[in-house]
Formats: structure tokens, C-alpha cells, sequence
């Protein structure tokens, strides 16, 4: 057996693999983000790794026999945020997640300084990236950063309870702006002008590498055998990419989770920054993602279940009920809770409702949000296509936003491409963890990422069109609009 631990931003999933490739069991437990000021996310690494024990607990407690039988983990998890450490591997304060946008001026500053650098680090600074937050961090918490010994990523921090061994992987290491996205390795010249240094970063194995064995009072502690390998693993989107087989050159798939994030695979690094996309390390050797991201996606769902006070399944029957006249009339919704990426790099950019009327129900402020994150994802593509990227056949969607087949023929209505759900789909970041973790074990790459089984499939429906079209323009045209309002609330949450 062959376990998988995916660290996400709302909850903690673990998943047991056979080695027939079928997934055994699983388990999950909810996690909260602290947001103590406008525009700051935080999670303290302590809960992660609370959830983490109650979850294997879980899962040990259903699966007692398949559980003793695991011989290898792999990890996944929430990229950017910096774990800081100090000499002892104390945590120094909570760590501030990759939709904070608290370093938004520091981002600027790093550009400034990079010049034509990011090239280099595939991405153009943003706020919720590693190094701005810690150049933030410097200027507003000096005495924490001078304790500074080495930053970990989220899913590094699991390894470290587990192993005692600092480590990460190329693609969480792409999501620090310190890493040279072609040769796969740290760059010195990105790490100075972030401040920091080579020795405060930790080494780089690839994502199915053996990256240490449970310490055995830690494996007494969860029930685990002796000598259970562990793999380095890969950030949430590499590890999605090898849970539903997506190795090859125009491979393509969408993740709605808390962020909604479209990747395309490819057999180059050749980042363009400034498109707002980015280009992170697969977990596996010489592939890369391209990618757009939408910060705010199925977390906006769950915000307009919350100011329904009405459950998700509730929502989403609801939304699929309405007729196109009720679509029609809906309003127009800006996904932007957390500001924006892909393709504004707006950090100041927030939620809209646009065309509020007495009829507008819950239904359809539902319908809105779906929608305004299917345009969002469309900006995305778009974004892609600017940078070079050729229009992907197909997308597989992934995530839990994949649950929801309304979603998905949304989604592919809006995209105008099909859209393919397999089997699994919803926790693909915890798969492709298990799957890391069987190759660290001495599985074959290529016997281990294939495809899962295709469990449904949409079709885009052109009837559909031409009202999505002009519901699409509108969004745009509203963004246009609203944003020197944004803009102007720059030095009022500076």
C-alpha cells in the first residue's frame, strides 16, 4: 500500500493506494484560515500537522490490515507559503498563505529589482509568492526574520515531522521566485535580491525521490512498519498532474479547488511573464506546467453557501434549475475575493456583484458565482494562449469543483472545450502523492502515471453561445470599469 498526504488550504485529504492502482480508502479533516487583517491569510503549521495525525488516525481506524501494509508515502500541498524555521526547526510565526496579498508593494519593489530576471524564475513577482512575503516580513517583522534559518513549503513541513530531513521538490521550489525554473535549481542571483541566501533554502530532490524513512518514534506514534520511505512529492498542481496521468506535451488539466488553476503541460521551460501566467517544475523530470491561476474559485462557493447560510449541494441543485431567462438575468460576478492573478496581477481587485435586482434569489446569486469563475478560467486561457501555449484538445477537471456536473458543462461551455472527469478526479493531488510515493518505493514512472478511468464527459453545447458571450464581455468591461476603484484603495490598505 502506498499512501498519499495532500496538505490543501481548506483541509487536510490522505488517500491509500493499492498496487493495482485502485484507491482503497481515504480520509479528510477541515482546516480554517486565519485572516487577522484586510488582505492576510494565515495558517499556523502546528494545525497542519494536527490534521494530519487526526486524518491518518482516521484512516487507520477504517483500514486497520491496508494501513499497516503502507510502504511508502508521498506528499502535496498548498504552494507558496513560507514555513520559517530556526535553527531548532521551532516554526518562528503562523505562515502567511499564497492568497495573502499583504506584500503587494514589496512585489513591485522585486520587479523592480529583477529587471528582465523573472524569466529566469517563470513567473513575474506576486504577492502570495515566497519571496515577497519574506521580503515583507524583513521590513515589518525584522526580529522574526533574524531568527531565520531555512524556509520550508507546507507539504516540507509534513516531511520534516516525519523524517526530521528539510527537503523540497521543483515544483513547490517554482512557487518561491528563488528557484531557476530550466536548470531546476536555486539561483543565486534570485535569491540576493530577495535577501536571502543559498544556506536558508533547502536542498532540491525530484518529486519521486526517496527523501528519508518515518523516524521510528514517529512511526510508532501512527501505527506505521519501520522503515516506510518517504517521497519528496511535488506541489499540488505537479502532484495533480501525476494523479490523473498528465506527463505529456499538451496535457491539460483544471483544478477547482479553494483556487481554480489551468496547467498545461510541456516539454520546455520558456516562461512568459508577462502574460501573468506561470511556469513551475512538474514533479517529474523534464516536463514543466504552464499555467494561469484564479485565486478565488470553489472558496467563492462556499462564501455565497455561507451568506445563504445553505450547503453546496443545496446551491448547486438550485443553480442548475434555473432557466436561460433566469441566467440571463443574473448578475455579472468578479471572482476577485482574494484579489487576482491571471491576468490582472491585481492584488487590490474584490468581489462584485454587478445588476442586483429585486428578483435576484439565491439561485442565482449561485449561478453568478459559477459563472464569474468560469470567465475567470477563460482570462486564463486566453492568458496562456498569449504566451505561447497551443489550445489544449481536451481538459480534465479536477478538484472538488469536479463533483458538480453542472459545473463541468459550464465550464466547457464557457471554455469551448471539452471537458473530461475521471475517476478519483476529485482528490488528484492526493493520488499523485500516493503515486510519488510508490515510485520512491522503486516503481516504474511510466507503469505508475497513467490515466485514470474517464467517468463522464461534456461536450460544449453550442446553443449556449452566444448568451455566455455577451455575459463574458460584460464581465470584462466590468472589470475595466471598476478597477481604478480598486487602484484608489492602494494607499488606504498600504
Amino acid at each position: 500500500m502506498y499512501l498519499g498526504i495532500d496538505l490543501g488550504t481548506s483541509e487536510v485529504k490522505v488517500l491509500l493506494l493499492a498496487e493495482n492502482g485502485q484507491t482503497v480508502g481515504h480520509a479528510r479533516a477541515p482546516l480554517i484560515v486565519s485572516r487577522p487583517a484586510p488582505h492576510w491569510a494565515e495558517q499556523n503549521p502546528h494545525d497542519w500537522w494536527r490534521g494530519t495525525l487526526d486524518v491518518l488516525g482516521a484512516l487507520r481506524a477504517d483500514y486497520p490490515a491496508e494501513y499497516r501494509a503502507v510502504r511508502a508515502i508521498g506528499l502535496s500541498g498548498q504552494m507558496h507559503g513560507p514555513v520559517l524555521l530556526g535553527r531548532d526547526d521551532r516554526v518562528l510565526r503562523p505562515t502567511v498563505l499564497w492568497n495573502d496579498t499583504r506584500s503587494a508593494l514589496e512585489s513591485e519593489r522585486l520587479a523592480r529589482l529583477l529587471g528582465t530576471v523573472p524569466a529566469i524564475a517563470g513567473s513575474q513577482p506576486m504577492p502570495g509568492f515566497s519571496a515577497p512575503i519574506l521580503m515583507w516580513l524583513a521590513a515589518h517583522e525584522p526580529d522574526v526574520f533574524a531568527q531565520l534559518d531555512c524556509v520550508l513549503l507546507p507539504k516540507d513541513y509534513l516531511r520534516l515531522k516525519l523524517t526530521g530531513e528539510r527537503q523540497t521538490d521543483p515544483s513547490d521550489a517554482a512557487g518561491t521566485l528563488w528557484l531557476d525554473v530550466a536548470r531546476r535549481t536555486w539561483s543565486d542571483a534570485l535569491l540576493e535580491a530577495g535577501g536571502m541566501t543559498r544556506a536558508q533554502v533547502p536542498p532540491i530532490l525530484d518529486g519521486g525521490a526517496p527523501a528519508g524513512y518515518v523516524l521510528p518514534s514517529v512511526a510508532a506514534t501512527l501505527g506505521l512498519s519501520p522503515g516506510v520511505v518517504v517521497a519528496t512529492g511535488g506541489g499540488d498542481n505537479a502532484a495533480s498532474a501525476a494523479g490523473i496521468g498528465a506527463t505529456q506535451r499538451g496535457d491539460a488539466f483544471l483544478s477547482l479547488g479553494t483556487s481554480g488553476v489551468l496547467s498545461v503541460i510541456d516539454d520546455r521551460s520558456e516562461p512568459s511573464p508577462v502574460t501573468a501566467t506561470h511556469a513551475f517544475c512538474h514533479a517529474i523530470p523534464a516536463r514543466w506546467l504552464k499555467v494561469s491561476v484564479v485565486l478565488s474559485a470553489a472558496s467563492c462557493l462556499r462564501w455565497v453557501c455561507k451568506l445563504t447560510s445553505t450547503i453546496e449541494a443545496t446551491l448547486l441543485q438550485e443553480a442548475a434549475a434555473l432557466d436561460a431567462r433566469a441566467m440571463a438575468a443574473a448578475p455579472v460576478f468578479l471572482p476577485y475575493l482574494s484579489g487576482e492573478r491571471t491576468p490582472h496581477n491585481d492584488a487590490y481587485a474584490e468581489g462584485v456583484f454587478f445588476g442586483l435586482t429585486h428578483s435576484t434569489d439565491r439561485a442565482r446569486l449561485a449561478y453568478s458565482v459559477l459563472e464569474g469563475v468560469a470567465f475567470a478560467a477563460a482570462d486564463g486561457l486566453l492568458a496562456l494562449e498569449g504566451s505561447g501555449i497551443e489550445r489544449p484538445a481536451a481538459v480534465s477537471l479536477i478538484g472538488g469543483g469536479a463533483r458538480s456536473a453542472f459545473w463541468a458543462q459550464l465550464m466547457t461551455d464557457v471554455l469551448r472545450l471539452p471537458v473530461r472527469v475521471h475517476l478519483g478526479g476529485e482528490a488528484a493531488a492526493a493520488l499523485g502523492a500516493a503515486r510519488l510515493g510508490w515510485i520512491a518505493a522503486g516503481a516504474s514512472a511510466g507503469a505508475v502515471l497513467v490515466r485514470p478511468r474517464e467517468i463522464a464527459a461534456c461536450e460544449p453545447d453550442p446553443a449556449r453561445f452566444a448568451l455566455l458571450d455577451e455575459r463574458l464581455q460584460r464581465f470584462r468591461e466590468l472589470y475595466r470599469h471598476v478597477r481604478p476603484l480598486f487602484a484608489a484603495d492602494r494607499a488606504r490598505l498600504a
